[in-house]
């Protein structure tokens, strides 16, 4: 009796037992001693950063000083493995390495003696699929969330209703994550307490800044802009060792989840020379071309920054001259290298177009009959002229563009709403993106925060020619 009572204890161990364990096979702890009450306490955390098949970067905030410690394993309550870091820090980054690809790992967080800070059943992550696989993904997108409202909150509660028991293999930020300056206490308020035990413990997140990020230090010079909270706040790829490009800045990087290549763009921050983004000889528009050039064996390539080249929601991209020199000097480089889809976040709505390509004017000028590849809804659903969008290795033109920046604000539209190279347009509710992708197949959804679908679109690559003629039917694959 006292064998089995012993069995039930260690297989419901808390995660001060799970740390005690780690060290008592190691035999460098001392005795489990209970929880002081001058432990150092969580504020922040933990969350998924730097997310590769082999590795993943955990980090949390404590309220003082201490010492960093990460039991993880891929059974519950049995967490035998440990990375830790002795450096006195309230502000604890902590990489684990050695994983094996698209692997769930359970983990608990604390410091170096055997107290745990958090750490249950409910802590745990995927590492993600090895390069070049054609395994189902998950990425969900959130533009202009962090202003602690009730629509940030709903649209949260719609993205982790919609998952149910699915995994979501990152999520990415488009921008204006705290609302108004990006100060840390608004990071703080406004975004890490509204996602902290839904999304931020379980599924690793990509972000980029926009302009209220940037508004923490406005005063800042080139080389002290990493000195504002957003650059503080997270740690993202920027060696390569994500997959792409090394870029050595935190401003803009890439990574590879599976077969889909992605672009993280700075639209705001100047680069280390004062250039920004639509300045075609700025660092960032030369990486962006060395990047993509080096990265043509990916099936999928999906760009997303902040300031949105076309839309006429609560901005207005005729007029606004940022949003005008990215449509006319930057875009036309993914476009020439054959990138699939870009999101942007800014104007406080969802809007989407179709199949398009060498369309830099104004929305006078936007002509469907020249700049439309495709006059299909792609909505792939048995109705009408909806059949996916087609591309395939000899034929890699076309973009589909997406503004959803109602993750939190919400609402707002110019005098010529909907923008004419729209086809979808919705300024009345807030919601976020979901893409959805495996093997030749993507496919966007965008859930509102009524938990309806409001918007989705379908695009396939490298079907064969019967299945073509099937498509083009309106008929779906089986």
């Amino acid at each position: 009796m006292k064998i089995i009572k012993l069995v039930s204890l260690l297989l419901t161990a808390t995660p001060m037992l799970l740390f005690a364990q780690v060290d008592t096979v190691k035999k460098t702890a001392p005795k489990v001693k209970a929880v002081s009450p001058f432990q150092a306490e969580l504020i922040r955390g933990p969350y998924l950063q730097v997310a590769t098949p082999n590795s993943m970067t955990i980090r949390w905030r404590t309220n003082v000083l201490d010492r960093s410690k990460v039991v993880y394993g891929s059974v519950p309550n049995k967490l035998e493995m440990q990375a830790t870091d002795s450096t006195l820090t309230s502000e604890h980054i902590v990489k684990l390495s050695g994983l094996k690809p698209l692997t769930k790992y359970y983990y608990a967080i604390g410091n170096l003696s055997n107290n745990p800070i958090e750490g249950d059943t409910s802590n745990y992550f995927y590492t993600l699929p090895e390069k070049g696989s054609e395994t189902l993904i998950r990425v969900a997108g959130f533009g202009d969330a962090g202003n602690n409202s009730i629509n940030q909150r709903k649209v949260r509660d719609e993205v982790v209703k919609y998952l149910g028991n699915n995994y979501l293999n990152a999520w990415i930020l488009m921008g204006d994550n705290a609302y108004s300056d990006g100060t840390d206490a608004e990071f703080q308020a406004k975004f890490f307490n509204n996602y902290q035990g839904t999304l931020l413990n379980k599924y690793p997140l990509f972000p980029v800044p926009g302009n209220h990020d940037y508004h923490d230090y406005q005063s800042a010079s080139v080389t002290d802009q990493f000195k504002i909270a957003y650059f503080q706040n997270f740690s993202v790829p920027t060696k390569g060792e994500a997959g792409g490009t090394a870029s050595n800045t935190k401003s803009y990087y890439s990574y590879d989840i599976g077969n889909v290549h992605f672009l993280a763009l700075d639209s705001y921050g100047p680069d280390n020379t004062g250039k920004h983004i639509y300045d075609q000889m700025g660092e960032q528009a030369e990486w962006v071309k060395k990047d993509l050039q080096a990265n043509t064996n990916k099936q999928w390539v999906v760009a997303y920054w902040h300031h949105p080249p076309y839309t006429m929601g609560s901005h207005n991209s005729d007029t606004e001259s940022l949003l005008v020199k990215i449509r006319e000097n930057f875009i036309k480089i993914l476009e020439d290298e054959g990138v699939d889809l870009i999101l942007c976040g800014h104007s406080h709505v969802y809007e989407r177009s179709k199949l398009m390509k060498g369309y830099y004017g104004k929305e006078a000028d936007f002509d469907a009959t020249k700049y439309n590849l495709s006059n299909s809804t792609a909505l792939y659903d048995g109705s009408k002229n909806s059949a996916p969008y087609l591309k395939s290795k000899t034929n890699t033109k076309g973009t589909v563009y997406v503004v959803s920046g109602s993750a939190g604000a919400q609402g707002g539209h110019k005098e010529t709403w909907p923008h004419d190279a729209m086809y979808y347009s919705n300024n009345e509710v807030g919601g976020a993106v979901m893409l959805e992708i495996q093997g030749n197949q993507l496919d966007l959804k965008w859930i509102q925060s009524d938990g309806k679908i409001g918007d989705h679109f379908t695009m396939m690559k490298d079907v064969s020619k019967a299945d073509e003629k099937l498509l083009k039917q309106d008929k779906k694959l089986k």
